[in-house]
């Protein structure tokens, strides 16, 4: 039974997003298929083989620290989301930590029919998931320093980038989105859709 969405949130133009639990046995083909695509070179599972992408997956299933999510546009699968705390995965010791901080990742499904403004339709519903828990103060990710898409998505949701960080398996810009960065935000894209900006 596929689990039910926990999170959903409507676009105005893209209509709506959800996101449910990753199953790592069952969701196995589908990721291997998302992330070792040649567009997910920055996910940096290029080689892995299916039962090395569930097990990886497994492991995320399993820690106390770190969850992940199958995310759906229309009902359907189209985005990977992950969730965790950088105090204790990916960031431990690299930065000063604070209550309320979450660290996430997402990656959008490759496709050969994309939609103008879908990454960042896919960005603001993780962002949006996040702020849902009112104990978040801040988003804490940290890209590779030549991910310059991410760069500028990062930053039309509120990201400032901190500092340059070294960590085992790249260079990445440590970046900080406040709770009130991200509204101030919200309401300058909101505003931009209504007059019929989509830049």
């Amino acid at each position: 039974m596929t689990p039910s969405p926990v999170f959903e949130h409507t676009d105005t133009r893209l209509g709506t997003f959800a996101l449910r639990a990753l199953d790592p046995a069952a969701d196995a083909a589908l990721l291997y298929g998302w992330v070792t695509h040649p567009k997910a070179s920055f996910w940096m599972m290029q080689g892995a083989d299916e039962a090395e992408v569930a097990a990886e997956y497994r492991r995320i299933h399993e820690h106390p620290h770190h969850e992940a999510f199958i995310g759906l546009h229309e009902g359907r699968p189209a985005f990977l989301a992950e969730r965790y705390d950088p105090a204790v995965v990916e960031l431990a010791g690299l930065y000063p930590a604070r209550p309320g901080d979450v660290g996430m990742h997402f990656l959008c499904a490759p496709t050969d029919t994309p939609v103008h403004g879908f990454t960042l339709a896919v960005l603001t519903t993780v962002m949006e998931f996040c702020f849902a828990d009112p104990a978040v103060r801040r988003v804490v990710v940290e890209p590779d320093v030549c991910n310059a898409g991410v760069h500028a998505l990062n930053a039309a949701v509120g990201f400032e980038i901190v500092e340059q960080i070294a960590k085992p398996e790249k260079d990445a810009y440590l970046s900080i989105c406040t709770r009130e960065r991200f509204q101030a935000a919200r309401t300058a894209l909101a505003a931009r859709a209504a007059q019929g900006v989509t830049r």
